[in-house]
């Protein structure tokens, strides 16, 4: 497994955004993103880098592997 990287808030939504998600809303400190057919959302902690761990569990919270969104971020 590769290991996560720290991104900036906007890399992390603009990868998703290529992988079919959309910005439902941003509220407060977080950027939330819904995916039609998919009933998860995806809460995107709007601070300077997002977390390992939160990164790691947003790609996995969307059905995706950690190799498949690297490569489209």
């Amino acid at each position: 497994m590769p290991p996560v990287p720290l991104l900036r808030p906007d890399d992390v939504v603009r990868a998703f955004e290529r992988l079919g998600w959309t910005v439902a809303r941003r509220k407060g400190s977080h950027i939330i993103l819904t995916k039609a057919g998919n009933p998860a959302t995806l809460s995107v902690p709007n601070h300077e880098v997002v977390a390992r761990g939160t990164l790691r569990s947003l790609i996995a919270r969307s059905g995706l592997s950690i190799e498949a969104f690297l490569s489209d971020s």
